[in-house]
This record gives structure tokens, sequence and C-alpha cells, in this order.
């Protein structure tokens, strides 16, 4: 049965909606550069205090990064992250902030009370999701929503989900994340899917252009949404660029039921293919042992 989600009441109180955007790559530079537009219009909607963003990634700009990312090659050789902050801050004057490490389930164990209300999750490996998914039983413990976006070469994801922790209580109507839903995408065993390239025309091949920028778009209008009219009846979208079609995942406890069994049942049955594949490996190397 579906629902509508509810803005919890409190976040839009006597302060700036924390956002920490952990990624900035290419679907975390297009979330980053939409989010003064976000800004603008919720004082305009008459959130005056706005949003107070984090921009937090390790690496160096590429030359390949210049393909697909918002860099020139004048950046490359910095980090990612103060780059894109500097530049937002001297065009909007805003004060948003960067930090040019990667993420880690413990960051912000040391700054607990400058806690984000808002994670936006623009990482590429299960790992890197993992450790988003782990901060919440810990440093991050009163995030009041995780935004989780990713892709493959011709189609990706957004999903907003409020992750069991201090702050988000077990009831049926909480948004699940996207770890509960689909459990695989922190699964490290699994091992990870290939990195990007560091040739621009293999990058280019691996990836669609314009995916990033298609989903960024409508995560941001979905959070328009929510911080416009305070609720929203859908919690995410898949896209496929060669189809063009985009559907929504609406807010649906049934829905989220049967999605989890599916991926329980999915999990398992990837469990039996790996130790299968081990058991083969394993026979095979005694035999060669053998010859």
């Amino acid at each position: 049965m579906r629902i509508d989600h509810i803005l919890p009441h409190d976040l839009l109180r006597h302060r700036a909606v924390r956002v920490l955007v952990i990624g900035a790559g290419g679907t975390g530079s297009a979330i980053l550069l939409g989010l003064p537009y976000l800004d603008q219009a919720m004082r305009v909607w008459g959130h005056r205090h706005g949003l107070e963003v984090t921009l937090m990634d390790g690496d160096l700009v590429s030359e390949t990064n210049c393909v697909r990312q918002p860099f020139s090659f004048s950046d490359v050789g910095q980090n990612k992250a103060t780059v894109l902050i500097n530049r937002i801050n001297l065009f909007w004057a805003t004060r948003w902030s960067a930090i040019p490490t990667h993420f880690h389930a413990r960051s912000f164990e040391r700054n607990q009370d400058r806690c984000p209300d808002l994670v936006i999750g623009c990482v590429d490996t299960r790992a890197a999701r993992k450790a988003i998914a782990d901060s919440f039983s810990c440093a991050l413990g009163q995030v009041c929503y995780w935004l989780d976006l990713g892709n493959n070469a011709a189609s990706g994801q957004y999903i907003l989900g409020q992750p069991l922790n201090a702050r988000n209580r077990r009831k049926a109507e909480r948004l699940r994340a996207v770890s509960e839903l689909y459990p695989e995408v922190i699964d490290t065993i699994a091992g990870e899917d290939p990195l990007p390239s560091c040739s621009a025309v293999e990058a280019l091949d691996r990836q669609e252009p314009f995916i990033n920028q298609t989903l960024a778009a409508s995560a941001l209008a979905m959070l328009a949404q929510l911080f416009r009219y305070g609720r929203l009846g859908h919690h995410g979208g898949f896209f496929n660029a060669k189809t063009g079609q985009m559907s929504a995942l609406p807010v649906d406890p049934e829905l989220w039921s049967k999605t989890r069994r599916r991926s329980r049942k999915s999990a398992v049955q990837s469990a039996v293919r790996r130790t299968v594949a081990t058991d083969q490996a394993y026979v095979g190397t005694r035999g060669r042992l053998r010859a």
C-alpha cells in the first residue's frame, strides 16, 4: 500500500540543513553544482537558513576527469573537493567547506556535534557504501536521511532512505535505505565492479555520457519536493539511458518487503555460486599440484 512520507518537523527549524556529499566524481560533482539552486529555492520558500554543505573526497583531478567531470586541465593534480567548493563559494558567495580526504566509518567521531542531517553518497564501490552504512551506527548516528546514487554503463538509480540509527527508530513508515532494499550494494565479499579507466576513450565506452547529470537532476528535484511541500510519494528512481525510461520507487512498505525478500533470495544464490566456484578452483589447484 502506497503512503506519503512526511518530513520530520524539526529538520528545518532555526538553522541550515547540514548536507554531507561523499564523492566528487561524475555524480558527486553534478549533485554539488545543483545544490546552490536548491539552497536559493529554500530561502525563497521561507527556509531562510538554506543549506550548509560539506564535500568530502580524497581524490586528485586527473586528465581523464576533464572529459566527463567539471574540471579543466588547470585543475589537474589538485584535490577534487577543494576545487569544486572554492568554485562554488566564489560564484555564489557561500561558505561551504571541503574535506580533502576519503570517507571512512569513523570519519566524524571527533565532530559529532556537527553531524549532517542529510548524507548524499556518490561512491562507486561496495566498500565505500558499506563504510557509509556502518557510520550510521556510530559517528553519524544522528543523520536523518541517506541519499545514495549509483550507476553502471547505461543505467543508474537514486534512493533516499532513513538509516536505522539513534535518530530514526524502527517504524513501518521509515524510508528504507538502499542497503536494506538492495544489500548487495554493501556486500564486499562479492567483489567490486571495474574501476573507471585511465583512458578517456575507454571511460566513455564504459559509461554513457549524461547518466550522472540525469540521476543528479532527478534526485535534486525529489529533495526540492520534500523541502518545499514536506512530503513525498516516492523516494527514488531508476533510469535506463538506452530506453530513456525513468521509473519511480514509491513509498510503499509492502513493496519494500517484497524487494527485501527478492534481495535475500538473490544473495543466497550468489553465495552458493561463489562457494561452488571456490570449491572448483580448490579442486583444480590440487589436481595441478598432484600432476
